[in-house]
């Protein structure tokens, strides 16, 4: 199926690759589709992707993986508000974070209070409200993203 997106224009998407929110994310609540994109331009894959919501162009959330600016993440949630998503395990479970990006480069955060969890065989996710008092909701991350680059020497 053809796909309209705002940062990569028109996609041929497989069906397959369609996850479904139930409940929307926050915010977003009425959006119910949306699949996961990367820039296959780059030279290397970058740790940010997008979610990519099927029925809105315009609504694409950039997205990181938890362990790449906190290793030692673990979210505490309760097992009630993932029903909706099928049995998670090590092999099927993905977790991600949104990401902000201010015209302020140095002000990027993640949010660690509200991951989103995906179970990847079923297609299903939701994005949950971590328990954790310690996690913050903007998560200042610029500093990690370009060490990371630097020991890479992409920048």
């Amino acid at each position: 199926m053809i796909i309209k997106t705002k940062v990569f224009g028109e996609i041929d998407l497989d069906e397959s690759k369609i996850i479904t929110f139930e409940k929307g994310i926050l915010g977003f609540e009425d959006f119910k589709q949306f699949t996961l994109l990367y820039d296959l331009e780059e030279e290397y894959r970058s740790h940010i992707s997008w979610l990519q919501c099927v029925e809105e162009p315009s609504l694409a959330l950039p997205v990181v993986a938890p362990f790449v600016v906190k290793p030692d993440y673990n979210p505490t949630v309760e097992d009630e508000l993932l029903k909706s998503v099928g049995n998670l395990n090590t092999e099927n479970l993905v977790v991600l974070l949104t990401l902000t990006v201010p015209k302020e480069l140095e002000e990027m955060s993640v949010n660690l209070k509200a991951p989103i969890i995906i179970n990847s065989e079923e297609k299903k996710g939701i994005q949950v409200i971590a328990d954790n008092q310690d996690y913050e909701i903007k998560y200042k991350v610029y500093d990690i993203i370009r060490k990371m680059k630097d020991e890479k020497g992409e920048m």
